[in-house]
């Protein structure tokens, strides 16, 4: 009897695999029209996303993920195949700011300030791909990031009906453990999209892109999420999050998707 048992239940994990497997696999596929791995094929867009991730790994040691990401931008914006750099992350925290490290970053390596704009409330994926659309007026623009990340960017773009593209900058090498992870991330996608019906945690004013936004230099806030805003938004809990218990203080924690979540110490 229990050995029928955990043959049944070795049988349902075996399945349960092979089908978050074949989910992985199929959103691999259907986005592989959209993505470019080499600049010069790269049609021209106004606008060229780019996603956010830490610069920095809780280590100290530098985040390749993010170099690329940077290289990448700047590559795609010095060839002429874009003419504005949207970059969109996390601003959750007063000591951790995605948009403001890469602007500052990007603005060392030549890049004109006056082509930069910010999205603070690129949470998630998700939030900023819909923001793009629904904040900055844009519905046919470049996302620049890894081919993995590009591959649930563009699938949750063709399900919103935007008419996104990839440029899919290298990947450090050993990223195992980062795939595994990548098929969690999708799987999530596919439950916000056809569960759960999810928006972004905060959309705001309309600002159409191009536009001059002076941003001060250390600037904590943008005008599509004003400072109050965004310390309403860290009193309250996300949606899918659980109240930590009282006194009980959050860190950031980053992983190499570029995805950033909160954990209480362990």
């Amino acid at each position: 009897m229990l050995k029928r048992l955990i043959v049944t239940l070795l049988i349902i994990a075996g399945v349960l695999v092979l089908a978050a497997v074949g989910l992985d696999r199929w959103i691999s596929w259907k986005t592989a029209p959209f993505i470019y791995d080499d600049l010069t094929a790269l049609p021209h867009r106004q606008v060229g996303v780019v996603l956010g991730t830490a610069k920095y790994y809780r280590t100290g040691v530098i985040n390749q993920y993010y170099l690329y990401r940077i290289q990448g931008a700047l590559n795609a914006y010095n060839s002429g195949k874009v003419n504005y750099l949207l970059l969109s992350g996390d601003n959750a925290l007063q000591s951790y700011n995605e948009p403001i490290t890469m602007r500052r970053d990007l603005i060392a390596q030549g890049m004109p300030a006056a082509d930069i704009v910010l999205d603070f409330a690129g949470f998630r994926t998700l939030d900023s791909i819909i923001r793009t659309r629904k904040v900055f007026d844009t519905n046919d623009f470049t996302i620049i990031t890894q081919r993995f990340h590009c591959e649930r960017a563009l699938f949750i773009a063709l399900n919103m009906g935007i008419q996104a593209q990839c440029y899919a900058v290298p990947s450090p090498k050993n990223m195992l453990s980062v795939r595994v992870r990548e098929i969690g991330a999708r799987l999530g996608a596919l439950s916000d999209l056809y569960l759960m019906k999810r928006e972004p945690r905060f959309l705001g004013p309309l600002i159409p892109i191009p536009a001059r936004h002076d941003i001060p230099q250390g600037a904590q806030g943008y005008p599509a999420v004003s400072p109050e805003q965004l310390l309403e938004m860290q009193q309250k809990p996300p949606h899918d999050d659980k109240p930590a218990p009282p006194g009980t203080a959050k860190r950031q924690v980053i992983d190499a998707t570029g995805e950033a979540g909160e954990s209480g110490p362990r």
